[in-house]
C-alpha cells in the first residue's frame, strides 16, 4: 500500500465514527430522543458509545475486506462494493426493526445508513493510478 492509502482509508473509517457519533449526540442531547431496542426478551439504551464501536467495526471490517480482495480478486472494487451494500442492506433489515417504537426504528435506519454511505463512498475510490488490479 502506497503512504496516501493508508491515511486515506483511516480518514473513512473515522469520518464514519464521527458521523455516526454525530448524529447520535444531536438526536440524544439536541432532540432529547432516547434510542431503546429490544435484546431478547429485554430492552437497552444505547449509548454514544455502543454507537462509536458500531461504526469502528462496520468499516474497519469493510476496510479489511476490501485489502483482501486488492490481494485476491482482479476486480476488487466490483466485489467489494457488490458486498458492502449487500451488507448495508442486510443491516437495515436487522437492525432497525430491533427499535423501540417508530423514532428509534427510524434513528437506527438513518445511523446505518449513514455509516454504510461514508464507508461505500469513501473506500470505493479507486487506489492512486497503477496500483489497483
Amino acid at each position: 500500500m502506497t503512504n496516501n492509502v493508508l491515511p486515506r482509508r483511516a480518514t473513512v473509517v473515522a469520518g464514519a465514527v464521527l458521523v455516526a457519533a454525530a448524529e447520535f449526540a444531536l438526536l440524544h442531547s439536541v432532540a432529547g430522543v432516547d434510542l431503546t431496542v429490544r435484546s431478547g426478551s429485554s430492552t437497552r439504551q444505547i449509548t454514544v458509545a455502543a454507537v462509536v464501536v458500531a461504526a469502528a467495526v462496520a468499516a474497519l471490517a469493510g476496510w479489511a475486506l476490501l485489502a483482501v480482495l486488492e490481494r485476491r480478486t482482479n476486480r476488487p472494487r466490483v466485489w467489494w462494493t457488490s458486498v458492502a451494500v449487500a451488507v448495508l442492506l442486510l443491516s437495515l433489515v436487522v437492525g432497525p426493526p430491533s427499535g423501540v417504537g417508530g423514532e428509534a426504528m427510524a434513528i437506527l435506519a438513518l445511523l446505518h445508513l449513514s455509516v454504510g454511505v461514508v464507508v461505500i463512498l469513501g473506500l470505493s475510490r479507486p487506489r492512486p493510478e497503477g496500483l489497483d488490479r
